[in-house]
């Protein structure tokens, strides 16, 4: 979780990127609710890799003990203090990597159901993508074994795409290549990668297998965190699993379209809400139409008529602009 997040701003100006609700939850409680789902057994720790403490600090720290502790887990917080890639992220974390466990970059969300495969030493997570060229894909044997990790192949190797989520039986193997690849200085992009670390499995004999998720959203930027926002929003509806309107939200001749996630203490008048919107806590919207947005809390919305928006905390909106991104704290009358 140690990245800044620049493409999402102004957003991640002020929230860290993993910690911004999408579908009314920040997207590392969904990503990592989630990935205890296709597992399908006790998780003791989760550790979390964060960066400056003046960034991810005391709320962020309390947000992600809280949600460990709903999953009957221990919370151990690990800083990166230099953007030195995912295997040296992966390191900071050293006193945690034993026992089977699974690494995951935290801006992504995932609908899986799977098995892990009880032979494989390691599951790496894939999706099949339309244009394989544009990811780093899996080449497989004839036993469906992956043998090698093709970053954005020039000619077909596979379809499946990785997505940054691996499973290992026991991690320290992978930490025990890492410590190779720090200590040797071995670098890809000014980097240490975690892939560097597989390929070292791999050229061990260890087997690594895939395990295909049915869907796979990013939230990389507005546009993609919006269109996320609408698939999740959807899910969710068809899951029925999820409340996604509070009972203390109050309805003034307003009209909600739904699926739409409407939060805590929001207030709505003389509106058309959705559908794909999510609208946070403490939020009013009046005299407005809004549709496929995110809305974030204690922000009041008037004479809007909103589309693919996406709005920070705390703002005060009076306007007539339509596909707008608007980041916390900021005024536009």
């Amino acid at each position: 979780m140690a990245g800044r997040g620049s493409r999402l701003r102004p957003h991640s100006l002020t929230v860290p990127k993993p910690l911004i609700p999408v579908a009314g939850q920040p997207i590392v409680h969904r990503l990592v609710k989630d990935i205890a789902k296709v597992l399908k057994q006790p998780i003791e720790e989760i550790a979390f890799i964060l960066g400056d403490p003046a960034w991810f600090g005391d709320e962020v720290v309390s947000s992600l003990e809280e949600l460990a502790q709903d999953l009957g887990a221990k919370a151990s917080i690990y800083r990166q203090d230099k953007p030195l890639g995912t295997g040296h992220a992966i390191m900071c974390a050293k006193p945690s990597l034993s026992g089977p466990a699974v690494i995951a970059y935290a801006d992504t969300l995932i609908r899986a159901q799977f098995d892990l495969d009880p032979k494989a030493d390691s599951v790496i997570w894939t999706k099949r993508v339309d244009n394989p060229e544009a990811y780093g894909v899996v080449k497989l044997n004839e036993d469906e074994e992956i043998i090698e990790l093709v970053e954005k192949p020039e000619s077909f190797v596979n379809d499946q795409a990785v997505i940054g989520i691996y499973y290992f039986k026991d991690v320290g193997v992978l930490k025990e290549k890492l410590q190779e690849i720090l200590d040797k200085n071995v670098m890809n992009g000014g980097e240490y990668q975690i892939n560097d670390g597989i390929k070292r499995m791999m050229a061990d004999g260890k087997i690594f297998k895939t395990g295909t998720v049915d869907e796979w959203m990013d939230c990389g930027n507005k546009a993609i965190t919006i269109e996320t926002n609408q698939r999740m929003l959807s899910f969710i509806k068809a899951d029925g699993e999820e409340q996604l309107i509070a009972s203390s939200a109050k309805f003034d001749n307003s009209n909600i379209i739904e699926p739409c996630f409407i939060g805590e203490n929001v207030s709505l008048k003389n509106s058309t809400i959705g559908p794909y919107v999510s609208i946070g806590n403490n939020t009013s919207v009046e005299d407005s139409i809004v549709k496929n947005s995110l809305i974030q809390s204690h922000t009041s919305i008037k004479n809007a008529n909103l589309d693919e928006a996406m709005i920070g905390n705390h703002v005060k909106y009076d306007g007539n602009y339509t596909s707008i991104s608007i980041g916390d704290y900021s005024i536009l009358e």
